[in-house]
């Protein structure tokens, strides 16, 4: 069984702002997980769900973009259980920036 973590990034962007920056750094937001990639995304209305693969491992993520902040959702797979403090803070440092 997957162990999900959560991070609400806040933003002042509005909704259109966030979603085309969110699009555009889509490469970026497979950087918590060393030497991860995005291999496959998809949009569902304002929720970006997709995957991340590295090590070995497949990370099922999604991002829901709303007016004033982004509820990302990430299903780690008991090999990286051991690091999800880490990766919520990678996470959190890595979506401010992309935000900005």
């Amino acid at each position: 069984m997957n162990d999900p973590i959560t991070v609400d990034i806040p933003h002042k962007l509005g909704l259109a702002t966030a979603r085309a920056k969110i699009e555009k750094g889509i490469g970026k937001l497979a950087s918590f997980v060393p030497g991860g990639v995005v291999t496959e995304h998809r949009w569902e209305g304002d929720t970006l769900i997709f995957t991340v693969e590295a090590m070995g491992q497949r990370v099922a993520s999604r991002l829901d973009v709303m007016e004033t902040k982004v509820h990302a959702s990430f299903d780690l797979p008991p090999m990286l259980r051991l690091f999800a403090g880490k990766i919520r803070d990678k996470l959190t440092e890595s979506g401010k920036k992309l935000l900005k």
